[in-house]
């Protein structure tokens, strides 16, 4: 069973709120991290009021952007063709 389609504020560069839309299904990754940069991590994000996951997703999605450009969503959350 997916989740209702929804939507994610985030602020562009310029401070302005774009709506994303969420995933529909979710994949676990595993990361083995030094426990030294896992407590820096923690720690930054709880100054940030963001989750570590929150974190890690941005790096990647920039990570996608950067390989992939700025059209990288239509490439990789493209409906499947089942």
């Amino acid at each position: 069973m997916s989740r209702p389609s929804a939507s994610r504020s985030s602020a562009t560069p310029g401070g302005e709120l774009a709506q994303q839309p969420l995933e529909e299904r979710t994949a676990r990754l595993s990361v083995l991290i030094d426990p030294k940069k896992k407590a820096a991590l923690e720690a930054i994000c709880r100054r940030e009021d963001l989750t570590p996951s929150q974190v890690v997703r941005q790096l990647i999605r920039g990570f996608i952007e950067a390989k992939l450009g700025p059209d990288w969503r239509d490439q990789v959350l493209a409906p499947d063709d089942d």
